[in-house]
């Protein structure tokens, strides 16, 4: 594992990137640049760059750069400009590199997010800082916040910002058990059971109205920043690499597919404490009164979240055991796809949704 300096001097490369931020014109040109790294994911580096009194975020690629994330990069970028202006709470798009060469990979600056994160918490007990971790009073305003967030992102006129050709919304449902099959099966090196169960049943199923908008693709909490204190306030989605245009419902089953009900439990669903949360029927009126989107067939979109989950964490698993990452937490998804197929197959069995 490298550290903090040898981790800045590889993927960062300072003096590279301060030239290539002077040939821009970039806020803070001809400042001394700093750099601290925030965290390093399956996919990706974060580090916060600090010229003079700017601050930013800088995201590229981790070391062993896997096939294709240098353009997904781009994507990322691409979405997060056409969302500059608009009421999505987003990080704001400053600059983007498409020259590998720089810095060893593609990547893009955005403005620095002064928020939180239950990823990068640590010493609470439930996974909130405070006052969420203890006043269970407060902490319904973060599941509405959540909500509401892609309830406005997929109301986003994507055509009007400039996002034509971004994704492939036409024939979208239909495309997708054969699609994310033909993406497993190039890396599958074991049996998922309950997979085939699940896409059987999607192949036979159609939602009865279907409005594209610009999708997240995997929206959940730990892929969203807050603002300090309360009330909850949503600071900005971020990690938007899964990003297209599709069906925006897709995105509030990815919230609904592990999300536990008062009389589960909901100590040990994911990394955070849901006591005192919202009800999934709460979530989903809220959503649907919001967005203007009709909820009654979530089952659908739920059996497609863990189908696609099943299959997009075998990825990064598959790469993780072959030894093409070299991110130990990638270890754990090897249980987590076993048990997204399986309860995909369980809802699939037993939804009440006709085909």
């Amino acid at each position: 594992m490298m550290d903090e300096q040898e981790r800045i001097g590889e993927l960062v490369r300072p003096e590279a990137l301060a030239r290539w931020m002077d040939a821009r014109n970039l806020a803070g040109s001809g400042e001394p640049l700093e750099v601290r790294f925030i965290s390093g994911g399956a996919s990706n580096e974060i580090f916060e760059i600090k010229r003079g009194d700017v601050r930013m975020a800088l995201r590229r690629p981790p070391r062993k750069v896997p096939q294709g994330r240098d353009e997904t990069m781009l994507r990322e970028y691409r979405v997060l400009e056409a969302l500059n202006d608009t009421d999505v709470p987003h990080p704001r798009a400053i600059a983007a590199c498409d020259d590998a060469s720089v810095l060893g990979a593609c990547f893009y600056l955005m403005a620095h997010v002064d928020g939180w994160s239950c990823m990068s918490l640590s010493g609470t007990s439930s996974g909130w800082p405070p006052p969420f971790d203890t006043d269970l009073s407060a902490r319904p305003g973060l599941a509405y916040e959540l909500v509401d967030a892609i309830a406005k992102l997929g109301q986003v006129d994507w055509q009007a910002r400039g996002l034509d050709g971004f994704g492939k919304p036409e024939g979208f449902h239909e495309r997708q058990v054969d699609r994310w099959l033909a993406h497993l099966k190039a890396f599958r090196f074991r049996e998922i059971p309950g997979l085939d169960v699940a896409a059987e049943w999607l192949r036979g199923y159609r939602p009865r109205s279907y409005k594209p908008g610009i999708i997240h693709g995997d929206y959940q909490f730990a892929n969203v920043m807050f603002h300090h204190g309360a009330p909850a306030r949503m600071a900005a989605i971020v990690d938007w690499e899964m990003a297209t245009i599709g069906d925006p419902l897709l995105d509030l089953a990815w919230v609904m597919m592990s999300w536990p009900d008062p009389d589960e439990d909901r100590t040990g669903s994911g990394y955070v404490d849901y006591t005192g949360m919202p009800t999934r029927a709460e979530l989903l009126e809220r959503y649907a009164r919001v967005s203007g989107l009709p909820v009654d067939e979530m089952d659908y979109y739920v059996i497609l979240a863990r189908f696609k989950m099943a299959v997009v964490l075998e990825g990064g698993y598959a790469r993780y055991v072959q030894g093409g990452a070299d991110n130990p937490k990638m270890e754990m998804f090897g249980n987590v796809v076993l048990d997204m197929a399986r309860k995909a197959a369980e809802l699939a069995r037993t939804t009440t949704l006709k085909r």
